[in-house]
C-alpha cells in the first residue's frame, strides 16, 4: 500500500474512533437531563425497553459491520464483493423482519413478562428500528471493508444526535403537557426508528452499489453460518452490559413487587437503580477508549508470529486498562453520594449505585482481555464465558431482588461479570496474562486505590462541614470540582512513587508525556 493510501486509512480510522467516542459519551450523558425531567418512574419506563434498542444498535453499529467488513476485505474482486453485499443484505432482511414481527406482535407477552403490560406500545415503537438494521449493517460493513471509515462515522454521529434531540425534546413536551410516563416512553422510543432512517439517508451512495450487476453468488449456507456464528459472537459480546440490563428488565421490578413493594414504588426503585447505567457507560469510555490504538499492533504481532511483542503489547493493554478502570471505579464509589445528588438531584440509592459501578472495573478488564483473545482468533472461550455469566444473572437475579431488595440486582451484575472474567481469564493461555502481575502490580494498584479512596473520603467530610448544607446539589458539585482533581493527583502521585506503570505504558495514554512529567513533579512534592 502506498504512503498516501496508508495515510488515508489511518485518517479514516481516526475519524471513526473519534465519532465512536463522541457517540458513546453522548449516549451516556443525555440520560442525566432526561431523568431530571421525567423523574424516576419515567426513567424506569424508558430503561425497561432500552436494552431492546441497545441490542439492535449493537447489531447495526458494532457487530455485523465488523464481520461484513472482514468479508468484503477478503473478497477477490468487485464481483465477489457485490455477491456478498446482496446475499448478506437478503439474509439480514429475513432475520430483521422476523425480529420485528416477534417484537411487534409479541409486545403484549413481553410486557407481561416484564410485569407491566402498559409497556407494550413502547416495545412496538422500538421494533421499527430493526427494519433498518440490514441496510445500515451492510452499508457500514461495505465501506469499512473498503477502508473508507467516513460514511460509518457520519451515519453514526447523525443517528445519535437525531435520537438524543428527539428524546430530550419529548421529555420537555412530556413535562410541560403532563403526559403519562408511558406516552412519553413510546414517543421517546420512536426516536430509534427515526434516527435509523436519518442514518440510512447519509448512506444513500450505497444504493449505487446495490444497483450494480454481478454474476453468481456466494455459498448461501457458508455466508449464513458466518453471519450467525462469528457475527453473533461479536454482537453478543459487544452487547454484554445491555444483555445484563435486559435480564434486569424482566426480573427487577417483578422481584420488588414479589418482595412486598407496591407497584408504583417498585417502578420508582427500578428507575433509581437505572441511574447506574450511564455512570457505568461513562466509566467504561474512560477505561477502554485508549485500547483501540493498541489493537492493530496486537493483530500485527500475532500474524507475524512475534510472540514476545504480542505478550508485551497485550500486557501493556491490560495493565493500563486495569489502572484506569480501578481509578475510575474507586473514585465513583467514594464520591457516589455527591455524584448521585449532583446529577439526579438527590441521594436515593447511593449504596445500590456504589455496588453497581463496580461493574466498570470488571467490564473494562473483560472487554480489554476479549480484544486480546479476538486477536488470537479465540471466539469460543469468550462465548462460553458470556453464556455462563448470563446464566448466573438470569438464574439468580429474581431471587437476589426478592431476598435483598434492589441492591441484590447490583450484586448479581457484579457476580455475573466475575464469572465471565473468570472463564475467559483462567481458560486462556497463561502466558498472555501472567506478565500483568509482575513487579507487584496487583498489590501496588490496591494500595494506591485504597490511599486515594481514603484521602478523597476524608476531604469530602471536611468540605461538607464548610459548605452550606442548605444547597445539597450545589454543595455536591463544588465538592466534586475540588475532590476529583485532588483524587487524580493522589492516584498519580502514588502510581509514580510505587512505579506502578513503566514509562512506555504511561506513554500509551493520551497526553502520556505530560502525565509522566506531572507525576515526577508530584513525586518530588511528596518527599
Amino acid at each position: 500500500m502506498q504512503k498516501n493510501s496508508v495515510r488515508t486509512v489511518m485518517r479514516g480510522a481516526m475519524i471513526l474512533s473519534v465519532a465512536a467516542l463522541f457517540a458513546k459519551v453522548l449516549s451516556a450523558v443525555y440520560r442525566v437531563p432526561f431523568q431530571n425531567m421525567v423523574g424516576n418512574t419515567g426513567f424506569y419506563v424508558y430503561q425497561q425497553i432500552y436494552p431492546i434498542y441497545g441490542i439492535g444498535m449493537t447489531f447495526a453499529l458494532n457487530g455485523l459491520p465488523v464481520l461484513i467488513s472482514k468479508l468484503i476485505a477478503e473478497a477477490k474482486d468487485d464481483n465477489e464483493r457485490h455477491q456478498i453485499v446482496h446475499q448478506a443484505l437478503l439474509q439480514l432482511e429475513i432475520f430483521s423482519v422476523a425480529v420485528f414481527l416477534a417484537l411487534y406482535f409479541g409486545a403484549n407477552g413481553i410486557a407481561r413478562e416484564m410485569g407491566d403490560t402498559a409497556l407494550a406500545p413502547i416495545i412496538m415503537s422500538v421494533a421499527w428500528m430493526f427494519l433498518f438494521m440490514p441496510f445500515l449493517s451492510v452499508a457500514r460493513g461495505y465501506y469499512q471493508g473498503q477502508f473508507n471509515m467516513v460514511p460509518t462515522a457520519v451515519s453514526q454521529l447523525v443517528e445519535q444526535v437525531v435520537r438524543v434531540v428527539i428524546i430530550l425534546g419529548v421529555a420537555v413536551l412530556a413535562t410541560r403537557m403532563h403526559w403519562s410516563p408511558y406516552v412519553m416512553g413510546a414517543m421517546a422510543m420512536s426516536s430509534a426508528a427515526i434516527a435509523a432512517a436519518a442514518a440510512s439517508i447519509t448512506l444513500w451512495r450505497f444504493f449505487r452499489v446495490l444497483r450494480q450487476p454481478y454474476q453468481g453468488r456466494v455459498d448461501w449456507y457458508t455466508l449464513g453460518k458466518r453471519l450467525l456464528v462469528e457475527g453473533g459472537i461479536i454482537c453478543l459480546f459487544s452487547a454484554m452490559m445491555v444483555l445484563l440490563q435486559l435480564v434486569d428488565s424482566f426480573t427487577v421490578k417483578t422481584g420488588l413487587v414479589a418482595n412486598g413493594l407496591p407497584d408504583a414504588a417498585a417502578k420508582a426503585q427500578k428507575g433509581i437503580y437505572d441511574r447506574g447505567q450511564p455512570l457505568v457507560q461513562l466509566g467504561l469510555v474512560i477505561a477502554t477508549s485508549f485500547s483501540a490504538s493498541l489493537l492493530p499492533a496486537l493483530a500485527q504481532a500475532y500474524h507475524q508470529h512475534h510472540v514476545q511483542t504480542f505478550v508485551r503489547v497485550s500486557t501493556t493493554l491490560l495493565r493500563v486498562s486495569l489502572t484506569l478502570s480501578a481509578a475510575a471505579t474507586t473514585g465513583m464509589v467514594v464520591l457516589m453520594p455527591q455524584i448521585n445528588t449532583m446529577l439526579f438531584s438527590n441521594g436515593e440509592g447511593d449504596s445500590v449505585l456504589a455496588v453497581y459501578v463496580l461493574s466498570i472495573l470488571l467490564s473494562a478488564l473483560i472487554t480489554t482481555y476479549n480484544s486480546v483473545l479476538q486477536s488470537l482468533n479465540q471466539f469460543r472461550l469468550t462465548l462460553i464465558g458470556l453464556c455462563c455469566g448470563l446464566l448466573v444473572k438470569a438464574a439468580g437475579n429474581a431471587w437476589a431482588v426478592r431476598t435483598f431488595g434492589i441492591v441484590g440486582a447490583s450484586w448479581m451484575t457484579v457476580a455475573s461479570l466475575l464469572v465471565i472474567l473468570g472463564v475467559i481469564w483462567f481458560g486462556s493461555d497463561r502466558r498472555y496474562r501472567a506478565a500483568v502481575w509482575q513487579n507487584g502490580f496487583g498489590w501496588k494498584l490496591t494500595l494506591i486505590c485504597g490511599g486515594m479512596g481514603i484521602g478523597v473520603r476524608l476531604g469530602v467530610l471536611v468540605f461538607y462541614q464548610v459548605l452550606a448544607p442548605g444547597f445539597p446539589r450545589l454543595a455536591s458539585a463544588l465538592i466534586l470540582g475540588i475532590m476529583v482533581p485532588i483524587g487524580a493527583a493522589l492516584f498519580l502521585m502514588g502510581a509514580n512513587r510505587l512505579n506502578l506503570l513503566t514509562i512506555r505504558e504511561w506513554l500509551t495514554l493520551p497526553l502520556g508525556d505530560h502525565l509522566v512529567r506531572l507525576g515526577q513533579r508530584l513525586k518530588k512534592v511528596g518527599k
